[in-house]
């Protein structure tokens, strides 16, 4: 499960509770119900186990595999050996790409690699124009044009399509805001669908709209890591589109 929400699940056991964080929404340190967030599950055979805990390594995600209150490390030997490989700072500059089983792609964007997260997403996908709606605060990326010129890029990749950043959506009725900030009515789920071709693209990610396309290339969001989730189908990137189908982010700040 791919989750936004800050602390949470916070126990990995019940033998090894923590001190200040639970598994019960809204009853944790970082109050994780106060701003939106999205849930992503996927079923994983021991290949993709495999695939995602060597992603989770390019990617430095941040956790600590020796502390029981955070992980509970089970199974096969081969998969306990990768468990025991996370928490530590990828040296990597390469992003990598995976199928899995499920037909679901698989991106890894390690922390080395300093580019503006959903630029990337698109540039890697061959440069289909986005419509996102993820944490958009300090330091913005404001929307990018397809003739937008990214300095902070790869030269392996291809030149991004149009980003477009969602900061407003809608639900039966209900309008709903999706920019980052303190307080109800933000989001803090991070989605993206595919508005430029015809193979409707559903994209749950790690990261935020938050670096630069120039400049200070490490910026924020850009010197992390993360993982993106891809899937091609009409209905859900129909539906997601639809819910945030909204005000758009301008080109360019005040």
């Amino acid at each position: 499960m791919q989750v936004t929400t800050p602390s949470w699940p916070a126990t990995a056991s019940r033998d090894s509770p923590r001190a200040t964080d639970g598994n019960t929404l809204g009853r944790v340190t970082d109050n994780n119900v106060l701003v939106s967030q999205h849930f992503f599950a996927l079923k994983l055979n021991k290949n993709d186990v495999v695939k995602v805990l060597t992603a989770l390594q390019n990617a430095s995600v941040v956790t600590d595999p020796t502390n029981p209150e955070v992980v509970n490390n089970g199974g096969p030997t081969d998969i306990q050996a990768l468990v025991s490989g996370l928490g530590e700072k990828s040296t990597s500059t390469t992003f990598t790409k995976e199928t899995l089983s499920t037909g679901v792609v698989l991106i890894s964007k390690p922390s080395k690699l300093n580019v503006p997260p959903w630029q990337f997403v698109s540039a890697f996908l061959g440069g289909p124009s986005l419509r996102t709606a993820a944490w958009w605060a300090n330091a913005k990326i404001y929307t990018t044009t397809a003739s937008k010129k990214i300095s902070c890029s790869d030269s392996s990749l291809t030149k991004p399509g149009r980003v477009a950043i969602a900061i407003t959506g809608s639900w039966d009725g209900t309008d709903f805001g999706l920019e980052g900030g303190p307080g109800p009515n933000f989001n803090h789920a991070k989605v993206g669908v595919s508005i430029s071709n015809a193979k409707h693209l559903a994209i749950f990610g790690d990261m935020n709209q938050q670096g630069a396309v120039s400049g200070k290339c490490a910026s924020s969001q850009n010197g992390r890591g993360g993982l993106f989730f891809v899937i091609e189908d009409q209905a859900l990137s129909t539906s997601i589109t639809a819910s945030i189908d909204g005000e758009t982010a301008p080109t360019k700040g005040p």
